[in-house]
């Protein structure tokens, strides 16, 4: 059996960071990047993911099979002068790697990031995603987000525009 489990990660330990660079590089190299299509240089990756522990309003979830980063998803709250909409949090950089599907680990961290904002009494959980990430999409509109909009021109790839789905869930 399997052991599945989401960390908030305020630090690297161990071999998180290689593990997370190396699921990283495995989900955009699948076609499932969170901006990159092509996974960047080793040191650049690494650099990417030690700032985003840095960042004020942000916390980073990592997803585990047997102890091994596998996919991850980040909790952006609003900036301070966001007044108007200090109700709202936001999930981006969820993904998983290829190899980790099936295991529930995907929904497991969504789960994470909701009860996160839940307990921080945020009311409104917003992201968005590529039209081309099917089995996200099946993920958010099963954990009942409801899709509000439409981007034509979110992503360019290999010259062409792809759709950019948004969704928000009320908490």
């Amino acid at each position: 059996m399997v052991e599945i489990r989401v960390d908030r990660l305020s630090e690297f330990r161990g071999n998180d960071l290689a593990d997370l660079c190396d699921a990283a590089e495995a989900a955009i190299t699948a076609g499932g990047g969170f901006g990159w299509l092509k996974p960047p240089r080793r040191e650049i990756m690494e650099s990417y993911w030690r700032g985003t522990l840095l960042v004020p309003g942000r916390t980073v979830f990592a997803g585990r099979l047997d102890g091994v980063i596998a996919g991850s998803a980040q909790l952006n709250r609003p900036r301070s002068n966001a007044e108007a909409q200090s109700f709202t949090v936001n999930v981006s950089t969820f993904f998983l790697a290829p190899w980790a599907r099936g295991h529930s680990l995907a929904p497991a961290i969504l789960q994470s990031c909701e009860d996160l904002a839940r307990r921080e009494a945020y009311t409104v959980l917003n992201l968005d995603v590529r039209e081309t990430q099917e089995r996200a999409i099946q993920i958010f509109e099963e954990s009942g987000y409801t899709r509000w909009g439409v981007h034509p021109k979110y992503a360019r790839i290999s010259g062409e525009y792809v759709r950019g789905l948004f969704y928000t869930k009320d908490l």
